[in-house]
């Protein structure tokens, strides 16, 4: 007779250690995006406007559901098929959800003669690459959700490297959710809105720093 009892995870599961190394290339990767962003705002002193702020956003959310998957591999040992979907199912989101933010500001500046908003890099807004990397993603999450029924329970070391390295995700992450809270505020400053073309950091204006 065949037992009920749930099967224990198994050991050196490669594709397993795959997985949870590319929601560690994940979350580093879209936290990197975001500090590309932050060089702009305060090494070139390009305020972000709100859609840049919105999809910083999304960004951030689509690194927090790599985090998810993280912290539960290094916390546990193993991941399991709900987590896997609970981890990518909160970066789909993310990244559709901001793969229109940045489909939006495209539009806004796609008429011939338009020169767009803020610097470009290799040819292309920074939005317009957010567009790229937001439908990667959309793929790459496709990819992995198909090989997660292959992947869950599989056993993920709690030490070494992988502790090491998903720490360190985890950590950069947090410290870029605060940089980012922080930035915001500042350029919002005591009101409810973000102006459309940002000029200046209005909290210094509000409190008297500046006038």
């Amino acid at each position: 007779m065949r037992s009920i009892m749930p099967e224990a995870p198994l050991e050196g599961g490669l594709l397993g250690r795959v997985q949870y190394w590319f929601a560690c290339v994940f979350a580093i990767g879209w936290t990197g995006v975001v500090c590309g962003g932050l060089f702009f705002q305060f090494g070139l002193w390009e305020y972000p406007c709100p859609l840049c702020i919105v999809q910083r956003m999304f960004m951030l959310l689509a690194a927090m559901g790599a985090a998810y998957i993280i912290r539960t591999g290094i916390g546990t040992g193993a991941v399991t098929g709900r987590d896997y979907m609970m981890g990518w199912g909160l970066a789909l989101v993310a990244v559709i959800a901001g793969s229109f933010a940045s489909w939006r500001q495209t539009m806004l500046h796609i008429l011939p003669g338009d020169k767009g908003f803020g610097s470009e890099v290799l040819g292309l807004h920074l939005y317009v690459w957010a567009w790229v990397l937001f439908q990667a993603s959309v793929v790459a999450i496709g990819i992995v959700l198909a090989f997660a029924h292959a992947t869950a329970d599989r056993a993920v070391p709690e030490d070494g490297p992988y502790r090491t390295v998903g720490l360190f995700a985890l950590w950069f992450l947090g410290a870029v959710i605060a940089v980012n809270v922080v930035a915001v505020f500042f350029e919002e400053g005591f009101h409810w809105f973000l102006p459309d073309d940002p000029t200046k950091y209005r909290l210094l204006y509000d409190i008297g720093i500046l006038d």
